[in-house]
């Protein structure tokens, strides 16, 4: 993905880091060189959230399966759902 970089003393001028943010490209700010944060469009991170939960759902999902969990497909899912 691509992304800016900037050094963290470009904080003192909010308005115009906070330009240079757009979706689906974060601004990563530095602090000695190294990254230390990065600001990303509500949508993005909305989405990485989204994105984290379902990994972990689904690992959740795996881990009962492992443990004997009983699993179904789609269709029989649906049709328990009553869809």
């Amino acid at each position: 993905n691509p992304m800016q970089i900037s050094p963290v003393s470009d904080l003192r001028n909010y308005n115009v880091v906070v330009k240079k943010v757009s979706d689906g490209m974060p601004v990563i700010l530095t602090k000695n060189g190294h990254e230390a944060l990065a600001l990303v469009d509500i949508q993005e991170y909305q989405r990485m959230k989204g994105t984290l939960k379902l990994m972990g759902d689904l690992r959740q999902a795996e881990i009962a399966e492992e443990n004997g969990a009983k699993s179904y497909t789609i269709d029989e899912a649906r049709k328990r759902l009553g869809l």
